[in-house]
């Protein structure tokens, strides 16, 4: 039977869930971040969202808030889960809370629970409603719906470039391009994904630490320290492990991986710093993306950034591994001598990218374009 959703009060209802779910954007990981509404007879008990990873889920947090949810409605942007992880199985806990109802977005693409939690509720004789707003609860959680149903999380570059398509100077120069607003927008991608890869060449370019910082993020004092209660696992493509040991992107209070060919042996000084490393077989044109991206998907990574030259995000990009390009424009002009956007090989018009663009906007005085590879 189709669900019978109240049109208007349980879409603004769940509008409201799903707005709570983007605040655990930031802290959620691996687990998806998820809201939680809870309401009786037309008034708000509870509210809550995923907390830290080990922390509670939306459902508990809004079944602490509320106190008694005896008859009550529960509004969440994904299906309850039914089994036992850090956590109890949440559709356990909205049975013993006494909800008469569950209102979900969407079901839960990961195959240990898929319909699951929803069958548990209705077995309890809770009444229960799915695909309210399905589309906008889809787009709250890509990585974590690519990872489950296709094996790896949402691969997207950023990119920043001047009004020709140039990213820096013949020298390698490119502090800054974009201004202020741009930047502050990127500590924003950095702080909501799992991982951010680079390669050797912005490390020995750069000395960058790709670290998250709460004083740039530009968040209310709650949402920077959401933001940075987790430190997204920094990546290094270093074939060669031509890394310094004193390389910002080494430093102990941050996680990094550090990628390599396998049949080389890293040197002591590495060794001694006790960075994690991944040993990858190494093709004609470098290590092998697609098995890098299997190393993520084992460390249960739903959103991975690349934040790269111009070769490492073209060989994503001619690999098919992109899901999502973030170019940020500058309203300036760096020269024909200047380095490109992406390395790209083509030959013929015909051998063209084409993209689809998602979206548009102006962020300070530089544009950002989100577009797709189709």
């Amino acid at each position: 039977m189709a669900p019978h959703f109240n049109t208007s009060f349980d879409t603004r209802i769940m509008a409201r869930a799903l707005q709570l779910a983007r605040r655990g954007q930031y802290c959620a990981m691996p687990n998806p971040h998820v809201g939680c509404v809870l309401v009786r007879d037309g008034h708000v008990l509870g509210e809550g969202f995923t907390q830290p990873a080990g922390g509670n889920h939306a459902e508990i947090e809004a079944l602490r808030a509320a106190g008694d949810a005896t008859g009550a409605t529960a509004y969440v942007t994904l299906e309850p889960c039914s089994h036992q992880g850090k956590t109890g199985p949440c559709a356990d806990a909205l049975i013993v809370a006494g909800v008469s109802r569950v209102v979900a977005a969407m079901a839960d693409p990961n195959p240990m629970v898929a319909g699951q939690g929803l069958e548990k509720l209705r077995d309890a004789g809770i009444a229960v409603e799915c695909g309210l707003l399905e589309a906008e609860a889809r787009r709250v959680i890509p990585g974590f719906i690519a990872r489950m149903s296709r094996g790896r999380g949402r691969v997207r570059a950023k990119l920043a470039m001047s009004l020709d398509g140039r990213t820096a100077m013949a020298s390698g120069e490119s502090q800054w391009i974009t201004g202020p607003a741009a930047r502050q927008d990127v500590q924003r991608l950095r702080a909501m994904s799992c991982a951010i890869v680079t390669g050797i060449g912005t490390v020995l370019a750069d000395d960058c630490a790709l670290t998250v910082r709460a004083d740039e993020l530009g968040l209310s004092d709650q949402d920077a320290t959401l933001a940075t209660s987790r430190a997204p696992l920094r990546v290094v493509m270093d074939s060669s492990l031509q890394t310094p040991a004193t390389a910002k992107i080494l430093d102990g209070d941050t996680p990094t991986l550090l990628c390599h060919d396998e049949a080389i042996e890293a040197p002591h000084d590495i060794v001694a710093t006790g960075v994690n490393r991944l040993p990858l077989p190494r093709g004609e044109n470098g290590l092998d993306l697609a098995r890098l991206l299997d190393g993520l998907t084992a460390r249960q990574c739903n959103e991975i950034l690349v934040e790269s030259g111009p070769r490492l995000a073209g060989a994503l990009l001619q690999a098919g591994l992109l899901d999502e390009l973030i170019v940020y424009m500058a309203p300036a002009l760096l020269g024909d001598r200047a380095r490109p956007l992406l390395e790209l090989p083509l030959e013929r018009m015909a051998d063209k990218v084409r993209l689809q663009v998602e979206d548009v906007r102006k962020v300070g005085q530089d544009w950002r374009f989100t577009v797709i590879p189709t």
